[in-house]
């Protein structure tokens, strides 16, 4: 049989974004340690409902550790106390049985709370809609493999396309920098061929737009790469400033560009 948890909760309660907020203690009991940290909330939600109370508020949607949603600091570490994995993907196993656990969300100006654990992360697609995409002709379906790409760049755009963009870097870090998400989205596109004809007007906008959506500079802290579920590595913050240099001293920059942050 199973093992089970009794735990205490002090979890942020938030009614709304300009509400006030506090921590509130809830006694979580029986907590099957086969259940998953989001498994473990919705056994809680059930119980405040059936007793007429106000359900927890919090992001998920995959589950599987892929989508990046399960957005929550616990005990303060964005995702939990596991290196490499999603809050989703946290099990009760790796708690003990008489734990407090501290339940918070995600904090950044950027990433304005919605309700309880639940923020805002729109300022991301912001960042994407800037410059994430390519727009110029790179032919069809069957045209993929007419344009040669060395492995070595492919495995490259792929370490930087593993990001999911979940934000756990900009709520680890003490500057609440996005220098991570962005260098990872700004790289996966830069390092491939199909990336080049627009990779300095993408380095700047998205750079320019990560700054104007209150994002904090980079101060080389490294805590992004240690809480990020997927390792994404900080050489793409520096690459991004190199590539982030010579779009601002490349001819086709005509709108003002912001400044990039640091170098990891």
């Amino acid at each position: 049989m199973a093992r089970t948890l009794n735990l205490t909760l002090k979890i942020w309660r938030q009614s709304s974004t300009n509400a006030k907020g506090t921590f509130q203690d809830i006694n979580a009991s029986a907590i099957p340690e086969t259940a998953s940290f989001l498994e473990m909330l919705d056994i809680v939600n059930e119980r405040i409902i059936s007793n007429g109370g106000d359900p927890i508020a919090f992001d998920h949607d995959c589950r599987e550790g892929i989508c990046g949603t399960c957005s929550l600091v616990i005990n303060g570490n964005p995702h939990g106390p596991e290196r490499s994995t999603t809050t989703c993907q946290l099990h009760m196993r790796k708690f003990n049985d008489g734990d407090t656990i501290w339940i918070e969300p995600f904090r950044a100006k950027a990433f304005p709370v919605i309700k309880d654990l639940a923020v805002d992360r729109s300022a991301f697609d912001r960042i994407v809609q800037a410059g994430g995409f390519i727009s110029v002709r790179t032919g069809t379906a069957q045209d993929a493999n007419s344009l040669p790409i060395s492995k070595e760049a492919a495995d490259s755009a792929m370490d930087a396309a593993e990001c999911i963009a979940c934000g756990a870097c900009v709520a680890a870090c003490p500057n609440s920098s996005a220098m991570l998400f962005t260098s990872a989205k700004v790289g996966q596109l830069n390092t491939l061929p199909q990336g080049q004809p627009e990779k300095h007007r993408r380095t700047a906008a998205m750079v320019q737009t990560m700054d104007e959506s209150g994002f904090g500079n980079c101060s080389n802290h490294y805590e992004c790469e240690g809480a990020c579920p997927k390792d994404i590595s900080v050489k793409w913050i520096a690459k991004m400033n190199r590539d982030y240099t010579l779009a601002t001293a490349h001819h086709s920059i005509t709108a003002p560009i912001a400044k990039a942050g640091g170098e990891g």
